[in-house]
């Protein structure tokens, strides 16, 4: 293996990683499960939970697109070599 497929492979497996780690971090879209066994939510609460989800939402969508050009950059240089 060459360097560059070497700097590549890595980079791929850092990305699986972040995707992993982001994605387990979403809170799940079930919702009103907590009013059942009393846990009622703040507005304040509310409304960062929205805004960590959709921070997280947005660098999810980040990462797999910079995973896939990461993929096809990999794939490129073994199909050119």
């Amino acid at each position: 293996m060459s360097v560059v497929q070497t700097i590549f492979g890595v980079l791929l497996a850092l990305f699986c990683i972040v995707i992993i780690l982001v994605v387990l971090l979403q809170e799940g879209h079930q919702k009103n499960l907590g009013a059942i066994t009393g846990g009622a939510d703040t507005f304040f609460e509310k409304n960062k939970a929205r805004s960590i989800d959709s921070f997280l939402a947005r660098w999810t969508k980040i990462i797999t697109v910079a995973f896939f050009v990461v993929v096809i950059v990999i794939n490129a240089i073994a199909f050119f070599q």
